[in-house]
């Protein structure tokens, strides 16, 4: 999407930032795992389609990425990061929202999906702090109410269902053919916590 392309989101524990040419050898080597295409439904690229691909994600409106990377646990989290800092942050994961249908369509809704490649980086609520940023910027700025929010997760990921739960998602409805749980925001006070929406060059 291009309305963040010169957008990053600081919080206390993670960064995001637009996925730009330069992570994709990153994201392409991670993409080798099976483990990871199969979490996260996707399939073998060679690297010149994973640039093919990140050029098409910059540019469609229905796909809004992010890359996330991690801050120190230990650093103070107020301190002000440069864009300089920011891009000396370990790469960790991404975290996207897809919009499926027009605004006015009845249908209209946002699926999210996150993903913490890096195993050292699991187990830290970062997947929560990259979502909560992403969700409340989502809110904040491209005015999507929390109701069109949806997530659709394997039925045997015990891991992302509880992660969503903690979000303040509960699960709509069972899909036994795909064998999965559809997500969804459970109530109308459901808020994230929001963080630093700066302009990142």
């Amino acid at each position: 999407m291009k309305v963040n392309a010169q957008t990053a989101l600081v919080g206390s524990t993670v960064v995001l930032v637009p996925y730009r040419a330069e992570y994709v050898e990153t994201y392409h080597a991670w993409m080798q795992s099976p483990e990871l295409r199969e979490l996260t439904a996707s399939e073998e690229l060679t690297l010149e389609e994973e640039y093919a691909m990140q050029r098409s994600w910059q540019e469609d409106e229905d796909k809004l990425t992010f890359i996330v990377l991690a801050r120190s646990l230990e650093a103070e989290s107020n301190v002000e990061l440069s864009n300089e800092d920011i891009r000396a942050l370990p790469m960790i994961g991404d975290v996207n929202l897809f919009f499926k249908n027009s605004r006015d369509d009845p249908d209209f809704e946002v699926e999210c999906e996150v993903m913490i490649a890096e195993a050292a980086y699991r187990g830290q609520r970062r997947a929560y702090a990259a979502l909560s940023l992403l969700l409340r910027y989502a809110c904040d700025k491209l005015g999507v109410r929390r109701e069109h929010f949806v997530a659709r997760i394997g039925a045997s990921n015990a891991r992302s269902i509880a992660l969503f739960t903690s979000l303040g998602f509960g699960i709509a409805r069972t899909v036994t053919v795909f064998d999965e749980v559809e997500m969804r925001v459970v109530g109308s006070d459901t808020t994230w916590p929001s963080g630093e929406v700066r302009e990142y060059s």
